[in-house]
């Protein structure tokens, strides 16, 4: 083996290892819950909490935001349907959490999965308004099964009255697991008064298990054409220039300026999106320190964010509002996608490698799909073994053409051999003589790429969509208990032992065998070999779907190959393979494919 093809095939095996440790890992599914602020279970509608002197500020971080504690005399009062059940505190006038009745914190366990839970402001609360935050107790004026109403008065001047409703789901925008806002200034005083900026609290997402690297933990915002995400990363400093001695300083918040048609903060499975009626001016994130896990004693750090707007003058006794829509619940796709005004954006399909293979535009079809196999059969891996069989169907055609002009391209073998012989100290007619050859024998030299251009942006596809698919978490299949997570059996020294990517990597393994190979030199022929180790090390610690999608595709390719290696191919006028010039078996000669002004 020469140097060059020893590089690269270290090169690829450190990228396999690169994969293997760098991919998105998930926790066991009895991972425990983090551990909750005292105050965190319900209480009835528009009943009071213990008696109390008010809400907690906690002592300002330099570089954290940190949890606020509840008021102990908060008033509780819920919003809720069969999809959620919110909880609205007088204290600042905002929603407190948000807890989700059909996704469970834990698998097996009742309990909802709760968002907001541990936050340093409540879901809409005015954040950096003087006055009127999370500290000042609101009037509750309102509370029926579909609406709350607050009110407050700052200073005998200004009355701020703030509305939450559930929406129909029956119409336009509507939703269950989405609310309508509106908060109203109205100026009591003979006298125009200035408003300051106003920021409303998108609420703190945390991460999903003590497992969960982070990489889709951020404040994203919209601006009417693309997204623009802040994550942890950005704000805690470092990063590669700390290696030369100019690392990145540590900020503790971030204020990015722009339109905001919708902010949101999310994490893996979930999100908070406020899309407001009028747009607002800068997004706010700031990093916020949790209590470790209790299961690991790994530091937990979320991610807080805000969206801010400019408030005109208010002329005497005028009023103005700040209106929109909240949408608090798991990033379903074809749920977020019905809404108008690009939300669907939170769903991050196009990040990193993904987007070089079009995930951005393939991901949303293959999640369309699988929910409408879903449909179908009842059952998520199901689903996921039927959209891949309508994705190779879609495909055959392709699939067909390239292996049989790989067949033919392997037929073609000694006639190539003959012609770089020939054509060795001149390269120009040989690649002219082989293009003749390739021609009359028709032969595309490229048609064996069409299933690798296929495959590849429906691999990456998938994987975009399945990492934030919370259709699947907790969802088991076969001996998988949730197909969001590796399907671990157990372990070995340590090392988790998962099925599905072995099987993948077989499968991947018979049908390149059973795939007819062309001469490859040994830089291809080493890359071909390692596929099978890099594709197992990128999925081993991932989502079993994507192992599962990987196992079908190849078990039904190696069944078309099967199929294809027994069809005979009458569209190859060649006969056995001959070498230009040089009688067939036959006795007659192959016409020599010489271009003109070579040697006879």
């Amino acid at each position: 083996m020469d140097k060059k093809n020893t590089i690269i095939g270290a090169s690829l095996l450190i990228a396999a290892f690169a994969l293997f440790f760098l991919a998105p890992r998930s926790a066991p599914t009895t991972q425990p819950a983090i551990a909750q602020s005292a105050t965190s279970s319900s209480t009835p509608a528009a009943a009071p909490v213990a008696a109390g002197n008010g809400a907690v500020t906690p002592a300002p971080s330099t570089t954290f935001a940190t949890v606020a504690q509840d008021a102990a005399n908060a008033r509780i009062t819920i919003l809720a349907n069969d999809y959620i059940e919110a909880r609205l505190t007088n204290f600042g006038g905002a929603i407190r959490e948000v807890a989700f009745k059909k996704y469970p914190e834990i698998q097996g366990k009742p309990e909802p999965y709760v968002f907001n839970r541990l936050h340093e402001d409540p879901i809409l609360a005015l954040a950096d308004f003087p006055g009127l935050g999370r500290d000042l107790p609101y009037e509750l004026v309102r509370a029926t099964s579909t609406e709350v109403v607050y009110r407050a008065v700052l200073d005998g001047k200004i009355e701020v009255t703030r509305r939450y409703a559930l929406t129909d789901p029956t119409k336009e925008g509507g939703d269950p697991y989405r609310l309508q806002h509106e908060t109203t200034f109205r100026n009591l005083t003979d006298a125009t008064l200035p408003l300051p900026r106003a920021a409303l609290s998108l609420g703190t997402a945390t991460l999903v298990n003590a497992a969960d690297a982070g990489i889709y933990l951020n404040v994203t915002s919209h601006d009417g054409k693309s997204q623009t995400y802040t994550d942890r990363g950005e704000l805690e400093g470092g990063g590669i220039g700390s290696w030369f001695g100019k690392p990145k300083p540590v900020r503790p918040v971030l204020e990015k300026p722009g339109t905001v048609v919708w902010a949101a903060v999310k994490n893996q499975f979930f999100a908070s999106v406020y899309t407001p009626d009028q747009p607002g001016i800068s997004t706010i994130a700031r990093r916020i320190e949790l209590p470790p896990f209790p299961s690991s004693g790994r530091p937990n750090i979320g991610m807080t964010g805000a969206e801010r707007f400019d408030l005109p003058a208010l002329a005497p006794k005028a009023e103005a509002k700040l209106s929109g829509a909240l949408y608090v619940g798991p990033k379903e796709y074809t749920r977020i996608a019905k809404f108008a005004k690009g939300e669907d954006g939170v769903m991050q399909y196009a990040r990193g490698i993904s987007r070089v293979f079009l995930s951005g535009y393939v991901a949303p079809l293959e999640n369309t799909l699988l929910n409408l196999a879903h449909k179908w059969v009842g059952n998520w891996g199901i689903a996921v073994i039927l959209m891949t069989l309508m994705l190779k169907i879609v495909s055959l055609p392709f699939t067909i053409a390239a292996s049989r002009s790989a067949k033919r391209m392997a037929k073609l073998q000694p006639e190539l051999k003959a012609l770089r012989e020939k054509y060795k100290d001149n390269p120009q007619k040989q690649q002219q003589a082989t293009m003749e050859l390739f021609k009359a024998h028709k032969v595309n030299p490229v048609g064996g790429c069409i299933p690798i251009l296929i495959t590849m942006p429906l691999f990456f596809g998938f994987y975009a969509m399945l990492i934030s698919a919370a259709e699947l978490r907790f969802q088991p299949f076969l001996w998988a208990s949730d197909l969001s997570a590796p399907d671990t059996i157990g372990h070995l020294f340590g090392f988790p032992i998962n099925i599905m990517p072995l099987l993948m990597g077989a499968t991947m393994i018979i049908q390149m065998r059973l795939t007819p190979q062309p001469s490859m030199d040994n830089a291809q022929a080493m890359m071909m070999k390692f596929m099978p180790i890099v594709f197992i090390a990128f999925c081993y610690n991932f989502s079993c779907a994507l192992a599962l999608y990987s196992t079908i595709n190849g078990l039904f390719s190696i069944g078309q190959q099967l199929v294809i290696n027994r069809m005979r191919d009458d569209g190859d006028p060649a006969t056995p393979a001959a070498v230009p010039g040089k009688p067939t078996g036959s006795g007659r000669p192959v016409k020599n494919v010489t271009p003109k002004g070579g040697k006879r």
